[in-house]
C-alpha cells in the first residue's frame, strides 16, 4: 500500500505535543491538536459568564498551549503564519475527527495505562492504513497496542522526536513485532525526507538509545565529580566542546532540560533493570534534594546554576549552597586547546593520567564505552545507528564507537583491562582478529565492523559528503579559502573552507576560477559547504587592518574585485545555486543573491547586517536585494519604488535577520526561483538538482537591464524615518550618518524616481558609500568591538 501524510493529529498538546504539531506545520501539514477538556472554569470565564459546556472553555487547554507557541524560545515556529496550519479541539468532542487524518501522533502523560486507553479510543476512529505513532521517551511500544486491533497494530510504531522538535535532529523510529515492514520503511523515509530528521531504527527497550546512553553517561560524570570532589563548574569546563560536546556540556545541559524531567527518564530505566546498572541509573542524594527543593534548573530560576547579580554561581553538592564558579585549567587542557580537531584533543586529554583534567575525562568517557558496546545489539542493530543517536540526538561530534576509534582501541581496551574492567567479549575477539579499530576508510567508502566483519555503510543518495568526495581525488582546483569540486552528473561545487567560512581575496579567487571553469566544462555550479553555518560575512579583521594602515586603495580593489566576481556568478551562462544554511550574513547573504537560484535550509539566518558593524553591504547586496524584491512583484501590478526602496532600506538599516528558510522568504531573500529543504543534509545534493533542472530547462543567462530608482524623493522618505528613530533615541548620530550612505545608495543618488540606471552606477555607488564608512573613526571602532567581544557597538 503506498502511504501519503496529507494530514495530522497530536493527540497532547503539552510542550512536546505542541512543538510536534509546530514541526508538522513548518513543513505544511495541516494539523489537528487535541487535549483534555477542563474540568473547571478558570476566574476570568466565570467573570464571562462561560461554563464547562462552552467551545472556548472546552478547547481552553490546547487552545492556550497553540499561542505559547508565539512566546517559546527557540521559536518553534518557523514562521507566524504556520499557525494557521494548527487546528485545536478536545478529546470528547473531536476524537472523531481523526478519521480524516493519515498520521495520528499520540503524545500524552508517560503511563502505560492513559497510553493504553488513548491508543484504545484512536483505534474506534481512525481510518483503516492510518498510521499511528507514539512519542513516549521509554515505555514499552508493544505494550500499548496490545489491546488493539490487528490492523492498527500492523501501522503502529514509536516516533520518538527530541526537544524542541523543530531544532533537535534525532528521530527514533521503534518498531513492534506486528509493524508492517512497510510502514516502518515509509515512516523513516518519511522522516528523513519530509520532516528533515536524522532517522535512527531503535528497538522497544527501556529508553530507546539515546536517552539510555545518554542518561548513563551523565550520570556517571554526576558520581564522578562527587566521588572525586570536582566542582559543578569545573566538570562542566572540560566536558563540553573540549570533548566535542555543546557548550552547555553536563550540568548546563541539566539545567536546561530541567531536572524533573531527566530524574523521571532516568528512573524509567532504574524501575526496568537490575544489578549495577539499576544503580547507575539511582539518582544521588543531592539531587533529590533539589528536586525536593523546587530547584529544577531554567524553568525554576536556579538548578546547578544560579545567576545572581550578573554572576554565575554554581551549587556546592556538598553543602547545597552556592559559590562563585570554578573552571579547570591544567596543563592537559592547555596542551588539549592548542590541538586541532575533537579526536586530537580527546587523545591528547586521555593520555593525561596524572593531569586531573585528563583523569576526569577518562573516569567520564570510559564507562560510556563499555556500556555502550555492552547495549550493541540489544538496543540497536549495529553501532552506526548509537553513533548517530548519541551525535543527533545529544549533540555529540562524535559517537561512542567513533570516540573510542579516536582514542586508539587497543590502547585503551589495555588500560580498562589493568585498571580491573570487563571490556565486553565481541570487543576483545575484535582486537584479537587484528581488527584496529571500529571504522575504517577506503576509497571514499566507510566500513564498520559488525559480528566479525567489515560491512560498508550505506548512505542515503541525497547526503552527499563533501569530505567524501574531495578523499575520493573529486577536487577540481583548491586555495586557502575555497575548494572546486565535482560533484559528479556534470555539476561542480564550490565549497568555502576558511575561518568560519569569511570571504576573502582567495575566495573571490575561486569564484572567478569557478565560472570560468563551469562555463567550459560543467552544466551548473553549486555554492555550498558542509561547515557550521554558510558564511559570517567577509573578512573583517583584514578590512579593519588596512583601514587602520589607511590603505584605502588596497581596500577599494578588495571591494571591486567582490563586486566584480558577484556580477560574473549573475551573468554566468551556466546556472548557479547557492546552498545556504544555518548564518548566512553580510558577504554570505551577498553570494546568495546574485545565483540563479537559491536552495536554503530550512535553518538558514540571512541578512545583510554590516550596519552593526559601521558599514553598509559593499558586495552588491544592496542591489541585489532591491532588484529581487522588483522582481518579485506581478507583472500586471504596479511598481511603488519608494515602498520597495524602503522596505530594502529597513531591513539592511535594521541588520534583519531572518530566524529561518521561510522566513527569509518573507523577508524578500528568497523569491520564487528558491526553494527550502527542510534536511540540511539534503541541501548539496538539491542545490545540485535544482542546477540539472535549471540545465535541462534551456537555462539562459539573465539579460543585462537597467533598474529604475525611487531617486530624491525615495532618499528623503528613507532619511525621514531614519531622523524619527534619533529623535526618539533608538538611533545615535552615527547611525543616522550609516542610513544617509544606504538611503544614497538604494535610492540611486539624487535623480529623478523612475530614473533608468545601470548597475554598475549602483554598484560604485555602493563602493564609494562603504570606503567613507571604513574611514570613519566610530565605524572602526564597531569593528574592532565586533571582532573582540562578538557582539556590536552603538556609538
Amino acid at each position: 500500500m503506498a502511504h501519503k501524510i496529507k494530514r495530522a493529529a497530536v493527540l497532547g498538546s503539552g510542550v512536546m505535543g505542541a512543538g510536534i504539531a509546530a514541526h508538522l506545520a513548518n513543513i505544511g501539514i495541516p494539523t489537528l491538536m487535541l487535549d483534555m477538556a477542563p474540568k473547571e472554569l478558570t476566574e476570568a470565564e466565570k467573570n464571562r459568564g462561560l461554563t464547562l459546556e462552552d467551545r472556548t472553555v472546552r478547547n481552553r487547554i490546547s487552545s492556550d498551549n497553540k499561542q505559547k507557541l508565539l512566546k517559546h524560545k527557540p521559536a518553534p515556529l518557523t514562521s507566524k503564519r504556520n499557525m494557521d496550519l494548527i487546528e485545536i479541539g478536545n478529546f470528547e468532542d473531536d476524537l472523531n475527527r481523526i478519521a480524516d487524518v493519515d498520521w495520528v501522533v499520540e503524545v500524552v502523560v508517560e503511563n502505560l495505562d492513559i497510553k493504553k486507553k488513548v491508543l484504545a479510543d484512536v483505534d474506534r476512529f481512525r481510518k483503516q492504513g492510518a498510521i499511528v505513532s507514539s512519542n513516549t521517551s521509554g515505555i514499552s511500544i508493544e505494550a500499548m497496542a496490545e489491546d488493539c486491533s490487528e490492523d492498527f497494530r500492523s501501522h503502529f510504531l514509536g516516533t520518538h522526536f527530541f526537544n524542541p522538535p523543530r531544532y533537535l535532529k534525532l528521530l527514533e523510529v521503534i518498531p513492534t513485532k506486528d509493524t508492517d515492514p512497510e510502514v516502518l520503511q515509509f515512516m523513516k523515509t518519511f522522516g528523513e525526507d519530509v520532516l528533515g530528521k536524522g532517522v535512527v531504527e531503535a528497538k522497544d527497550t527501556p529508553n530507546f538509545i539515546a536517552n539510555r546512553i545518554g542518561t548513563y553517561g551523565l550520570l556517571i560524570t554526576v558520581q564522578q565529580m562527587l566521588e572525586k570532589g570536582y566542582s559543578v563548574g569545573e566538570v562542566d569546563s572540560v566536558t563540553g566542546p573540549l570533548i566535542g560536546r555543546p557548550k552547555s556540556a553536563t550540568f548546563r545541559t541539566l539545567d536546561v532540560v530541567g531536572l524533573d524531567t531527566f530524574a523521571h527518564v532516568a528512573k524509567n530505566v532504574y524501575d526496568q533493570v537490575d544489578g549495577e546498572e539499576k544503580q547507575a541509573f539511582e539518582i544521588p542524594a543531592f539531587m533529590k534534594q533539589m528536586l525536593d527543593k523546587g530547584w529544577l534548573g531554567s524553568k525554576s530560576g536556579q538548578g546547578f546554576f544560579l545567576k545572581q547579580k550578573g554572576e554565575i554561581l554554581q551549587l556546592n553538592p556538598q553543602t547545597m549552597d552556592y559559590e562563585p564558579r570554578a573552571k579547570l585549567k591544567t596543563r592537559a587542557t592547555e596542551a588539549a586547546k592548542q590541538e586541532k580537531g575533537t579526536r586530537r584533543k580527546l587523545k591528547t586529554l586521555v593520555a593525561a593520567n596524572d593531569d586531573r583534567a585528563g583523569d576526569l575525562v577518562w573516569s567520564v568517557l570510559k564507562p560510556v564505552l563499555i556500556y555502550s558496546a555492552q547495549l550493541a545489539g540489544e538496543i540497536a542493530d549495529d553501532i552506526v545507528a548509537i553513533d548517530k543517536a548519541m551525535k543527533w540526538g545529544f549533540g555529540w561530534e562524535l559517537g561512542p564507537f567513533e570516540l573510542w576509534d579516536a582514542i586508539g582501541l587497543e590502547t585503551s581496551v589495555k588500560r580498562m583491562k589493568d585498571e580491573g574492567d570487563a571490556v565486553p567479549g565481541w570487543v576483545e575477539a575484535m582486537i584479537k582478529e587484528g581488527k584496529e579499530s571500529f571504522y575504517k576508510q577506503e576509497n571514499g567508502n566507510v566500513y564498520f565492523y559488525h559480528e566479525g566483519n567489515y560491512i560498508q555503510q550505506s548512505f542515503n543518495k541525497k547526503n552527499i559528503h563533501l569530505k567524501r568526495l574531495k578523499e575520493g581525488k573529486n577536487v577540481i582546483k583548491k586555495n586557502a579559502g575555497a575548494s572546486l569540486i565535482d560533484l559528479g552528473d556534470g555539476v561542480a561545487g564550490l565549497e568555502f573552507h576558511s575561518q568560519s567560512n569569511s570571504i576573502g581575496p582567495d575566495i573571490v579567487q575561486m569564484i572567478n576560477y569557478a565560472v570560468e571553469e563551469v562555463d567550459k566544462n560543467f552544466e551548473g555550479l553549486v555554492l555550498g559547504n558542509q561547515g557550521k553555518n554558510f558564511c559570517v560575512g567577509a573578512n573583517l579583521g583584514m578590512i579593519l587592518m588596512e583601514a587602520q594602515d589607511f590603505n584605502f586603495f588596497e581596500i577599494e580593489m578588495v571591494v571591486k574585485n567582490f563586486q566584480d566576481s558577484m556580477m560574473r556568478l549573475k551573468y554566468s551562462d551556466k546556472p548557479v545555486v547557492a546552498a545556504p544554511f544555518g548564518m548566512t550574513l553580510g558577504g554570505g547573504a551577498e553570494v546568495c543573491l546574485p545565483a540563479s537560484a537559491i536552495q536554503a535550509s530550512s535553518e538558514t539566518y540571512m541578512g545583510l547586517v554590516e550596519t552593526g558593524v559601521g558599514l553598509i553591504p559593499g558586495g552588491g547586496g544592496n542591489k541585489e536585494l532591491y532588484m529581487k524584491q522588483l522582481r518579485s512583484i506581478p507583472k500586471d501590478v504596479a511598481v511603488d519604488l519608494q515602498k520597495v526602496a524602503v522596505s530594502v532600506f529597513e531591513k539592511i538599516a535594521m541588520a534583519k535577520v531572518s530566524t529561518s528558510g521561510e522566513e527569509a522568504k518573507e523577508n524578500g531573500f528568497l523569491d520564487q526561483m528558491d526553494a527550502i529543504s527542510p534536511n540540511g543534509d539534503h541541501l548539496i545534493h538539491d542545490a545540485k538538482e535544482k542546477v540539472l533542472g535549471l540545465a535541462g530547462a534551456g537555462y539562459t543567462a539573465p539579460k543585462r537591464t537597467k533598474v529604475p530608482v525611487a531617486g530624491e524623493q525615495g532618499y528623503a522618505t528613507m532619511l525621514l524615518g531614519a531622523k524619527s528613530l534619533l529623535l526618539s533615541g533608538y538611533a545615535s548620530e552615527h547611525d543616522l550618518k550609516i542610513a544617509e550612505k544606504l538611503a544614497n545608495v538604494l535610492a540611486g543618488g539624487r535623480l529623478k524616481e523612475g530614473t533608468l540606471v545601470d548597475e554598475q552606477y549602483l554598484l560604485d555607488l555602493e563602493r564609494e558609500a562603504f570606503l567613507s564608512l571604513v574611514g570613519e573613526p566610530k565605524s572602526q571602532a564597531r569593528m574592532q568591538h565586533m571582532l573582540m567581544k562578538g557582539k556590536p557597538l552603538r556609538n
